[in-house]
């Protein structure tokens, strides 16, 4: 007699996850934020509202899960080469390529803007995905700090966010294009004024 396996649960949410995941990222490259609804992701992932509903209050918080799925909570290390300048300019250029990928922009952009609505996505947002990289500058500028490179006087996060908020007040903002002689300007002019003469 054959042994009959019990379907597993876990693996066919994991899977419902995934597919709820990738619809939601698709559609608002789509449609756009605005016309993105829990129907159409459920229609596009191949399961029920409910099934959605169950995990999420909102389609804003499958967004948010979707789009910080793979981001871990510790903040990456930027490198290390012993020249901050290059260090900087390496990572804010491999930064420019992504914020110019529709892939990424759509997605971070629609919780950018949703996010100033609504308080609760905001903090959460922030949490995920922000803190975590500004984190990464200020350990960064630390060990410069700590070499020498930086002056001892200089507040890391707020010289972090010198360098982080002008990049994604232009991006967010439309401005002006996101360049690398944009970020190197960026990274030239901030450090000029941290780092120890």
């Amino acid at each position: 007699m054959a042994t009959i396996k019990t379907p597993d649960a876990t693996r066919r949410s994991e899977r419902s996850r995934r597919a709820i995941f990738d619809a939601a990222l698709e559609l608002v490259g789509e449609v756009g934020y605005d016309k993105l609804t829990i129907e159409g992701i459920a229609s596009r992932a191949g399961v029920g509202k409910q099934t959605i509903y169950r995990w999420w209050p909102s389609k804003a918080a499958v967004l948010l899960d979707a789009f910080t799925a793979d981001v871990g909570d510790e903040p990456a290390d930027l490198p290390d080469t012993g020249d901050l300048a290059a260090d900087l300019k390496f990572v804010l250029r491999a930064t420019v390529d992504e914020f110019n990928d529709p892939k990424f922009e759509a997605p971070y952009r629609a919780l950018a803007v949703a996010g100033a609505n609504d308080p609760e996505l905001s903090e959460q947002f922030v949490n995920r995905l922000q803190d975590t990289g500004v984190q990464a500058y200020v350990e960064r500028l630390r060990r410069a700090q700590e070499a020498g490179t930086v002056a001892e006087h200089v507040d890391l996060r707020i010289a972090a966010e010198m360098i982080l908020s002008p990049f994604s007040q232009r991006w967010l903002m439309r401005t002006a294009p996101l360049t690398y002689d944009f970020v190197d300007t960026l990274v030239d002019l901030v450090l000029a004024g941290i780092t120890r003469r």
